[in-house]
């Protein structure tokens, strides 16, 4: 549906440790690689601390490699609160500083022959990566809107994708990058920065919206206002969200869909595709 329509990429949540089903992120992205010949796709977005480095730039490289270059890899240091981390017995302490190495690492294993590395969180000795990504360089996706995501991704990132943030909490972000990746001496390509929000034709009644307002509140730990974060109504209600984070600096979207089993998840992907896409590409 998505490779025969006017979507230009498709995007999957890295979710490891959770009760809800969730496809691997990685895995998932070679499956999508061998099913479409146009669709880019992405991983919204991989969380660095819970992978070896080496690894996951061997898989973005093979799936980057088996699709001819259509992988938009994009990655994430982790929420404090993810499940992962009591799961794995591990600590999100000092995870900001792991995610950089991880990064440093990865971006080596993409372009040199062989890499040998003794850090504070990874060692490698003659390491090498092989078939490199067909894209050169490779984009590098960072996720996050601390002060450290922030630097980060005017230092080493391509581009930048929002959390689940309002256009209002977006806009500071998008200045504070365009201002660090300028002095930098490499900014971001005004086309690179990202945001996403869930997306209903119906109404702000039905059922499937108030569960998702919930969840929402739970994860943000205090109560939001859902009419912020979702678009719910007719295709004007969802271009006009559009239209919010487009003042705010954003240009790249990723939509996901409030619905309930397969069949609504098709049904409110046509509409968005029939009644949308076309308003958006005007």
């Amino acid at each position: 549906l998505c490779e025969d329509s006017l979507i230009d990429s498709f995007w999957q949540t890295d979710r490891i440790a959770s009760p809800q089903p969730f496809l691997e992120s990685m895995s998932m992205m070679a499956a999508v690689a061998g099913a479409t010949k146009r669709l880019k796709f992405g991983m919204n977005v991989v969380v660095l601390p819970f992978r070896d480095p080496m690894l996951l730039a061997k898989e973005c490289a093979t799936i980057d490699f088996i699709s001819e270059g259509r992988l938009l890899p994009a990655f994430g240091v982790g929420a404090e609160i993810a499940p992962e981390w009591g799961a794995q017995h591990r600590t999100p302490k000092g995870r900001g500083r792991q995610s950089d190495e991880a990064l440093a690492l990865m971006q080596r294993f993409w372009t040199e022959e062989s890499v040998t590395h003794d850090g504070e969180f990874y060692q490698y000795t003659n390491a090498s990566v092989s078939p490199k990504p067909v894209q050169d360089p490779i984009p590098l996706w960072i996720g996050g809107s601390s002060k450290a995501a922030i630097r980060r991704t005017a230092e080493i990132g391509t581009g930048w994708l929002a959390g689940l943030q309002t256009a209002k909490q977006v806009a500071p972000v998008v200045i504070a990058i365009r201002e660090q990746s300028a002095a930098a001496g490499r900014p971001l390509d005004e086309d690179h920065y990202g945001a996403g929000f869930a997306f209903r034709f119906g109404s702000w009644d039905d059922p499937i919206v108030d569960r998702a307002a919930q969840a929402l509140s739970r994860r943000a730990q205090v109560d939001v206002d859902p009419s912020e974060y979702y678009a719910v109504g007719e295709a004007s209600d969802i271009v006009a969200r559009v239209e919010e984070y487009k003042r705010a600096g954003v240009s790249k979207f990723v939509l996901s869909t409030l619905a309930s089993g397969d069949d609504e998840i098709f049904s409110q992907t046509q509409q968005l595709i029939d009644e949308v896409l076309p308003l958006v590409h005007e």
